[in-house]
């Protein structure tokens, strides 16, 4: 073989080996994202800024809701902790100090992918809208499964399953301007 034809031999070799490299890094990110991140944040305006890992939720007072996801076309039960609980965690107000500027604060939460949902502060809070919502770890006895990620967001009294967040990573409270 020429000493021309080795070297263009080599260089397909180097790039089908480069390309390789780099699907093989897409396809790690893919799985990624369809695990979800092992733990949340819950920041913005909040007196006490948290991460909350997969043992801390575990730790938790625990709940258990049952839901009929239209989405799927079945029932299922899903257990966590209250989202209205994880944030008073985060010194938010609630029950009777829920009044004036903070009932115009709304928290934001975040899927690994990108996914944005709003709610505000005061149908969350049990003693005025009292949603239900929680950030669930398990579904149906189980670990949530393959694209769901390691926490979910459920709001069992909504009709549409639109606002649950799947791979939940944040929830940020933001304070709505003065118009």
């Amino acid at each position: 073989m020429s000493t021309r034809r080795l070297a263009g031999f080599a260089a397909i070799l180097i790039g089908a080996a480069f390309l390789n490299f780099g699907a093989q890094g897409q396809t790690q990110a893919r799985q990624a994202a369809k695990i979800g991140p092992s733990e949340f944040m819950i920041g913005g305006a909040v007196a006490t800024p948290l991460t909350i890992s997969e043992a801390d939720l575990r730790k938790m007072p625990r709940i258990t809701v049952q839901v009929m996801n239209s989405h799927a076309q079945k029932q299922e039960t899903y257990e966590g902790v209250s989202l209205a609980a994880l944030l008073k965690q985060a010194g938010l107000p609630q029950g009777e100090q829920l009044r004036g500027a903070s009932m115009t604060l709304c928290v934001v939460a975040e899927a690994a992918d990108g996914y944005r949902v709003a709610y505000s502060l005061a149908e969350l809070d049990p003693s005025i809208g009292d949603s239900g919502a929680i950030v669930a770890d398990t579904m149906d006895g189980a670990p949530l499964g393959a694209g769901e990620g390691v926490f979910k967001l459920v709001a069992p009294h909504d009709r549409r399953p639109a606002r649950w967040v799947r791979m939940l990573s944040a929830l940020t409270v933001v304070q709505l301007p003065k118009s």
